[in-house]
């Protein structure tokens, strides 16, 4: 049974071990980049999405399974002053994927972004993730450009 929940930043927490699991899944596909994987760690992530939150709208849309007691997704979204929408990180656990979790967090915080007035809403999808584009397809995200950075 999977119940769905509405957070900010002081629930961050809640998403310190799928967050986790999110960077593992980018370290193994990444082609260019593992030694970013290897290095982030979500204490720095936690404070930039607090950062974020200080300066703009933010939310965390939560997927908890109330069988397990435990999280099991997770999408968390910003808007910032210029109206610039967000879905700055979202994961599912691989054992709930495809039961319609993705597609539920995503449409909620899309519609959050409509709500507070977003002009632009994106998503980053990460070199070596591409198999996600035809999901964001759906809800109407396309490749936009490529941003090629060099590797340090």
């Amino acid at each position: 049974m999977i119940e769905y929940q509405i957070g900010d930043a002081s629930d961050l927490e809640k998403i310190r071990e799928l967050w986790e699991g999110l960077n593992m899944h980018h370290h193994e596909r990444s082609r260019h980049f593992r030694h970013h994987y290897e290095s982030w760690n979500f204490d720095d992530r936690k404070a930039y999405f607090e950062k974020l939150a200080g300066s703009g709208k933010f939310r965390i849309d939560l997927a908890f399974d109330s069988d397990e007691n435990r999280y099991v997704g997770y999408c968390v979204s910003s808007v910032s002053v210029e109206l610039h929408g967000e879905m700055e990180s979202i994961f599912i656990e691989e054992k709930y994927r495809s039961k319609g979790i993705g597609t539920r967090l995503v449409s909620s915080a899309v519609s959050w972004m409509d709500s507070q007035g977003a002009v632009r809403k994106r998503v980053a999808v990460a070199d070596g993730n591409e198999e996600a584009w035809s999901f964001y397809e759906r809800f109407g995200f396309f490749p936009r450009m490529t941003l090629l950075e060099q590797k340090g």
